[in-house]
């Protein structure tokens, strides 16, 4: 066991295999569906989830954990003589990684907060690189570095097929009267990028197969890239079928990308038909910004 920990939020989509074999430590989000609150832990499936959205009289809304969560998460990992480092979920979409400073007080020096500036599997990326360098006993300065650096190179780009769950979740406040002038006279799925922890307009595509086209042609203009990931909300055969696309055109081995469903929690705000791509750049490969207007 190594003597540095990690703790993460549930925004990482980090599946159960992935938990167990590199030791991370996964804290819920929340979901309301109206007076009823449930923790997106994993226990709540994804089809359990979509069913009750679509029976559910209120939509449901989502808020970051209590600090009092991360509290039970640290507290034994702490007892048990770990410095616990803990990369969340980027702060300017949620306010998780106030609630994980608030419960890093209770612990003095001993537990580090780290904002991921990303989400999903731009997020985990990041987790997963800390989880790896932990696992090799490096120290704790090593560990953080390595977390900026993955930071520094990964980039997420979204493509919408609706933008009404994320008008309705109240999370992209600053982003929604944009979206509203480019969709207001014309029915077209806005594509959005991440930069510097907040999402930004990208472009727009009129057709589906238009918006999956933008999403390869975003990766290619990153150049060189050593990881990629396709989450989704809806449409794993459509998932597989892009990431199958992107590892041939990044002449990445065969398997070498992470494919998977978002949780509940960000599904509240991307809704059904959701495609995003995360990749990190390579080390050796030079930077060339997020990804611009398509």
């Amino acid at each position: 066991m190594s003597g540095l920990a990690v703790v993460t939020d549930r925004a990482a989509d980090l599946s159960p295999a992935q938990r167990r074999d590199l030791d991370v430590t996964v804290v819920p989000l929340v979901v309301r569906f109206g007076d009823e609150v449930v923790l997106d832990d994993g226990s709540l499936s994804d089809d359990a989830f979509w069913a009750r959205v679509a029976s559910s009289p209120t939509f449901p809304q989502t808020s970051q954990p209590s600090a009092g969560l991360f509290e039970e998460a640290f507290a034994p990992l702490v007892a048990a003589g770990r410095h616990v480092l803990c990369p969340v979920l980027s702060g300017r979409l949620s306010g998780t990684v106030n609630a994980a400073f608030a419960a890093a007080q209770r612990f003095p020096g001993q537990v580090t907060v780290f904002d991921t500036r990303s989400l999903s599997l731009g997020q985990a990326f990041q987790v997963l690189a800390a989880a790896r360098a932990a696992r090799e006993e490096r120290p704790l300065v090593d560990v953080v570095r390595t977390l900026e650096d993955v930071r520094g190179r990964t980039h997420l780009v979204i493509a919408l097929d609706t933008v009404e769950y994320l008008r309705r979740g109240g999370r992209a406040g600053r982003l929604m009267p944009v979206l509203d002038r480019v969709l207001k006279a014309l029915r077209i799925r806005p594509l959005l990028r991440l930069e510097d922890g907040d999402l930004k307009v990208m472009g727009v595509a009129r057709t589906r197969t238009q918006s999956l086209r933008r999403l390869v042609e975003a990766v290619a203009k990153v150049g060189p890239i050593e990881a990629l990931g396709v989450a989704h909300t809806r449409r794993p055969d459509e998932a597989a079928e892009l990431a199958a696309t992107l590892v041939a055109g990044a002449g990445l081995p065969e398997g070498a990308t992470l494919v998977t469903e978002a949780g509940p929690a960000l599904s509240v705000h991307a809704g059904p038909g959701v495609v995003a791509v995360a990749v990190v750049r390579r080390a050796d490969a030079p930077a060339r910004g997020p990804w611009r207007r398509a």
